[in-house]
Formats: structure tokens, sequence, C-alpha cells
């Protein structure tokens, strides 16, 4: 496992449950913080059809809600859940997180310091901020909230990285 991979962290699912990142070892992900009164939610549907095109690829879609722009993620644990169910999720959502400043969970602090990661300092400036993580679990990429997960350009940079060999 690479020093810059973010393998090394572990995240808590909505349930409470602690889920190592390690677990999508071999995967391509795309990392995305997402709320529920936001003028991007409707990319929780664009996420599922996403997810959907690569449905028989090692490609996953971790969701986490963030209350850190506008106070615009107020539910909690289970309403979150139920709420994305109906836009579609068939993605990992995980518990509602910080993702910026300084209380930001350690896996948002590691995409904001390129010392950390060995690609660059990013910080979500909004809600439905996506990274792209190749199969070693290393940060290649970030798209800003008015990028759609459904653009040409995520779509062929998630084929490149899938089509790629360690």
């Amino acid at each position: 496992m690479s020093d810059t991979s973010i393998y090394r962290f572990s995240v808590q699912t909505l349930d409470g449950e602690e889920k190592s990142l390690s677990d999508f070892s071999g995967k391509v992900l795309m990392i995305v913080n997402t709320a529920s009164a936001c003028g991007f939610t409707p990319q929780l549907k664009d996420l599922a059809q996403l997810k959907t095109q690569f449905k028989d690829q090692p490609f996953e879609i971790l969701a986490f809600p963030s209350n850190d722009f506008g106070g615009q993620e107020p539910l909690e644990g289970a309403a979150i859940a139920t709420f994305c169910e109906n836009f579609g999720a068939n993605y990992q959502l995980f518990e509602k997180v910080r993702v910026r400043g300084p209380y930001a969970h350690p896996l948002y602090q590691f995409f904001a310091d390129r010392k950390q990661n060995g690609k660059l300092n990013s910080v979500p400036r909004w809600n439905f901020h996506k990274f792209l993580i190749d199969r070693e679990g290393r940060v290649v990429d970030f798209f800003y909230p008015f990028t759609k997960p459904t653009s040409g350009k995520i779509r062929k940079k998630i084929s490149r990285l899938l089509a790629a060999t360690s």
C-alpha cells in the first residue's frame, strides 16, 4: 500500500459501521460530497446513472453527505439513505462528514494536501465536488460541482482508468 493511497483511511457507513477504504482496493473510485437541499442535488440521479453505466466493471461511487455549504444537508443517517433512494442511489453512502476546514474528515484533509496525496491540493468549494481514484488508491483528478457525473469528460477518464493495468 502506497503512502499516497486512500486505503489507509477508514470511514463510517450511514449505520455507523466502520469500513476501511482498502476494501475498495483494485477498483476505480469516484468520491463525492453530497447534500440533499442543494441546486446540484439532481446529480444524485446522475451518480446512479454513472454507476449503472459501469456496473459490470470494478468501479464504485462513494458518497459523503456534508453540511459544510449553506446548511444544505440537514438530514441524518437513515433519512439521508431514504432521500438518496428517491434518486435511485445504487452506490455507497457514508456518514455525514466535514469536507473543509480544520475539522474536515482525514480523507478530505488528504485530498487538500499534495504532500500527503502526491498529486493535488483540492478542497471542495461546494457540494458535489468529485475526486477520481485509480485502482491503486491514488488520487488522479477532481471535478468541480458544475461538471455532471455523466459528462463525457468524466466518463472518458473513468474508462481510461478502468482500462489501465497496474
